[in-house]
């Protein structure tokens, strides 16, 4: 994700973002998410984003480490828990419901039959957005969710409030 030349973008992505500092072209939708993330940028820590589609693994990873946070990803839920026994000091996992190989309700449900990842939180991300998907992440042991398109505001929101 880093590009060439020491990684650039990385640095630019963990600027400061207050108000301030931010240029007055910037459309107000945008200025807002990321004054929103400097609020929350105080959190720290790693997460784990367990997602196929890496078009969304590179906009949840943009957002996520704008707030400072670090971001490991993962493919599919068999590779999720891989990078969790690698990376015990992920605080907080972002999880796709709709993979192959191990879908995200088995993750989970693994994550919560492991006692050293138990009390994990998870939020699951999905395209089905009705009632009952939503339900059915509850039951399997999500601890939130979030339909896909991902509202930023709301993804930030929810990190902000797991992460505590």
């Amino acid at each position: 994700m880093t590009g060439r030349g020491g990684g650039g973008a990385r640095r630019l992505a963990r600027a400061p973002l207050g108000g301030a500092d931010l240029p007055p072209s910037l459309p107000p939708e945008r200025r807002r998410l990321l004054e929103l993330s400097r609020s929350a940028s105080s959190a720290g820590g790693k997460i784990l984003v367990v997602d196929d589609d890496m078009r969304n693994v590179f906009a949840l990873t943009s957002v996520l480490e704008a707030q400072g946070l670090e971001v490991v990803a993962a493919r599919n839920g068999r590779e999720g828990l891989e990078r969790l026994e690698g990376n015990g000091d992920v605080r907080l996992v972002l999880m796709d419901i709709m993979m192959p190989e191990m879908d995200g309700y088995e993750a989970i449900a693994a994550i919560r039959a492991n006692p050293a990842t138990r009390r994990l939180p998870v939020i699951a991300l999905t395209a089905k957005a009705m009632k009952e998907d939503r339900q059915k992440c509850i039951d399997a042991g999500a601890n939130d969710y979030l339909a896909k398109p991902v509202d930023l505001d709301k993804l930030v929101s929810l990190v902000r409030i797991w992460m505590k």
